[in-house]
């Protein structure tokens, strides 16, 4: 069986894909709650 490791030092944080942010559909933005904007992965 082969894993694969997606964990670094500084990984980006998989919610919002490193962006730190959610695009809304009706437009704007939302701060992402799990790296509160930051991009990175707790």
């Amino acid at each position: 069986m082969k894993t694969t490791s997606t964990h670094r030092l500084e990984s980006t944080c998989t919610f919002c894909s490193g962006k730190g942010y959610f695009q809304l559909l009706l437009g704007g933005s939302e701060t992402c709650n799990n790296c509160k904007g930051t991009g990175k992965d707790r």
